[in-house]
C-alpha cells in the first residue's frame, strides 16, 4: 500500500490487516516474478524427480489456495466449493511425498551386523564343569 494512506472507504480498525496483507500480495508477486523467470523445464532439469514432484505439488497447492481466497473475497464459501476436494487431494499426494523423503532418510538395517553385534555382545557365563575339566587336563599332562 502507499505510504501508509489511510482510506475512509474502511474502518480504521482493519488498516494494519489491510497493510499486512498489501506487503503478502508484494511479497507473493516478488516470488512469482523470480520463480517465473526461469522456464519450468530449466528449472525441473536440476532436481531429481522427488524434488520435481515437491515443485509440482506445491505450485498446485498455492494455485488453489489463491483460487480459495479469490473465491472468499467473491462471497463465495470455498468450503462448499470443489476447491476443497482439490486441496485435499493435493495434501494427500504431499504427504506421500513426505513419507518417501522420510524413508529415504531412514538408516538401512544390516541384519548380519546386528546379529554379530548382539551376539558378541551378550555375556556367555563359561559352564561350571568346563574349568574342571581344563585343570584335569593340564595336570595329566
Amino acid at each position: 500500500m502507499a505510504a501508509e494512506e489511510i482510506n475512509e472507504d474502511y474502518p480504521v480498525e482493519i488498516h494494519e490487516y489491510l497493510s499486512a496483507f498489501g506487503n503478502s500480495i508484494d511479497a507473493v508477486d516478488e516470488m512469482l516474478k523470480n520463480m517465473m523467470s526461469v522456464s519450468r523445464n530449466e528449472l525441473l532439469q536440476k532436481l531429481d524427480p522427488l524434488e520435481q514432484a515437491k515443485v509440482d505439488l506445491i505450485s498446485a497447492y498455492t494455485l488453489n489456495s489463491m483460487f480459495w481466497v479469490y473465491l472468499a473475497t467473491q462471497g463465495v464459501n470455498p468450503k462448499e466449493h470443489p476447491v476443497k476436494q482439490e486441496l485435499e487431494r493435493i495434501r494427500v499426494y504431499m504427504n506421500r511425498v513426505k513419507e518417501m523423503t522420510d524413508k529415504k532418510k531412514e538408516g538401512k538395517l544390516d541384519r548380519g551386523a546386528a546379529s554379530r553385534f548382539v551376539k558378541n555382545a551378550l555375556w556367555e557365563p563359561k559352564p561350571k564343569n568346563a574349568s574342571k575339566v581344563a585343570n584335569k587336563g593340564k595336570s595329566k599332562s
